[in-house]
């Protein structure tokens, strides 16, 4: 991901806030999104014990961003996808990584590496992974 002390980071998926705490050590900002309330809640305590100022958790759909959500110079997203939608892309500043688990939600996915360029869109394909879906909307209950 090659996260530096400037950058600003998408992270879709929030969890326990863990991933989070340490990207806001390392980075300017850390957006954090997460579709539980309940784990996000618990994870804006647990960062603002931490100390984690540095880091936002909103309650929301990392895939239906605000437009006042800005871009980003990295973007890591902890759940599978079918595909990377180009909306996500787009969020991407010059020269910005994006890191997503891609494939189907049964099964392995592959761990991709999309990169901005001048050129357009770079695509690697990093190592085969497996994570939880990617789901719309915000979740009733965990």
């Amino acid at each position: 991901l090659q996260v530096r002390p400037e950058h600003r980071v998408l992270e879709i998926g929030t969890g326990s806030g863990y991933q989070a705490a340490i990207l806001s050590r390392l980075c300017r900002h850390v957006l954090t999104i997460e579709r539980y309330r309940t784990l996000a809640d618990s994870a804006r305590k647990r960062l603002a014990k931490l100390g984690c100022d540095n880091v936002e958790v909103m309650l929301g759909d990392g895939f239906d961003l605000p437009a006042a959500a800005g871009t980003f110079d990295r973007i890591l997203v902890t759940a599978a996808m079918e595909q990377i939608p180009e909306t996500l892309a787009q969020r991407l500043e010059p020269d910005g990584i994006l890191i997503a688990p891609v494939g189907p939600h049964q099964g392995t996915q592959t761990l991709i590496r999309m990169t901005r360029t001048d050129a357009g869109l770079e695509r690697k394909p990093l190592v085969d992974v497996r994570f939880v879906p990617a789901l719309p909307g915000i979740a009733r209950e965990l």
